[in-house]
């Protein structure tokens, strides 16, 4: 089982070489993961964007830019589409978001033309471990569905859930935050996440375990369900953080980031090929950690 991100790596390693499309390449942060990753055999990459930027950067490294195959491309609408392009040729296994908007490369990748459209919704998971919580999180969705209806957060469920599986979990918890654990009619996350914890039948299939309406520190502290007296099979271990929509998400992203120290993994699941995605923001290890987990996917998820 790959519980950790430094075990997302290793594992990496130990798979075949995947390709990865990179949009918008000419950022340091990116050309550091990428040269970090080619270096350990991970990836081949294919680097979309400004030319020279992107030679300068691999030169800075140290590197040859001549071994690397690299396209020009302008402003990030073209570099989001010349690099999606590169996917729907099939000449590589995963696209990676570079110094690019995460809108303009959706838009990209969900253009009927570029055939990366699966029966699936996409969504984003985010994993993360932080000094306060023994074990890796994966929330999902504070990047992609804004506020999905019921439908949506089943697929964002199942898709995290085949992605734990991918990752060799034999059994996971998932937890519907909400800000309390009361079913209230008239907030509908709260009635939401009661009908997503009775969808037994459609967990089973990934041994999976919903529980829900969940405060945060229900999800993740035993010691909280203990003192409010919350007895939800699974509370306190959750495995999956579901948010009900991406400003909760997001929030609470960022935080476990700036405020309590979390490293940080992130892939956008329901395409044809995974989808590195973190915040342009994110550091050369958070990337770095995205095109291992990427890599991982690409070979073992049969969503794809």
């Amino acid at each position: 089982m790959i519980n950790t991100i430094d075990g997302m790596i290793e594992a990496a390693k130990h798979e075949p070489n995947s390709v990865v499309s990179v949009a918008a390449a000419h950022d340091v942060a990116v050309i550091e993961a990428v040269v970090k990753a080619k270096r350990e055999d991970i990836v081949t990459p294919i680097l979309v964007g400004h030319k020279d930027g992107i030679r300068n950067l691999l030169e800075d490294m140290g590197e040859d830019s001549d071994d690397y195959e690299i396209i020009p491309a302008g402003d990030e609408k073209d570099c989001a589409a010349k690099a999606v392009e590169v996917c729907s040729q099939g000449r590589a296994d995963m696209l990676m978001k570079g110094i690019v908007n995460t809108a303009d490369l959706l838009r990209a990748v969900l253009k009927r033309e570029a055939n990366l459209r699966t029966d699936r919704r996409i969504s984003h998971c985010m994993f993360y471990e932080m000094p306060a919580v023994d074990r890796m999180l994966v929330m999902t969705d504070g990047a992609v569905n804004t506020f999905p209806d019921l439908d949506t957060k089943v697929h964002i469920l199942e898709n995290a859930a085949m992605c734990l599986q991918a990752l060799g979990y034999p059994s996971i918890i998932a937890a519907c935050i909400c800000g309390a654990e009361q079913i209230n009619p008239k907030v509908r996350d709260t009635v939401e996440a009661d009908l997503l914890s009775k969808m037994t039948d459609k967990w089973e299939p990934y041994n999976m375990t919903v529980f829900g309406p969940a405060a945060l520190d229900l999800a993740v502290s035993e010691d909280a369900c203990r003192h409010k007296h919350y007895t939800a099979p699974g509370g306190g271990r959750a495995d999956i953080l579901f948010v009900p929509d991406y400003q909760v998400g997001n929030g609470i992203g960022k935080s476990a980031t700036l405020f309590g120290g979390a490293r940080n993994a992130g892939i956008i699941l329901g395409a044809k090929v995974p989808i590195i995605l973190v915040s342009r923001s994110d550091n050369a290890f958070a990337k770095h950690a995205s095109i291992a987990l990427g890599s991982v996917l690409s070979r073992r998820m049969n969503i794809f």
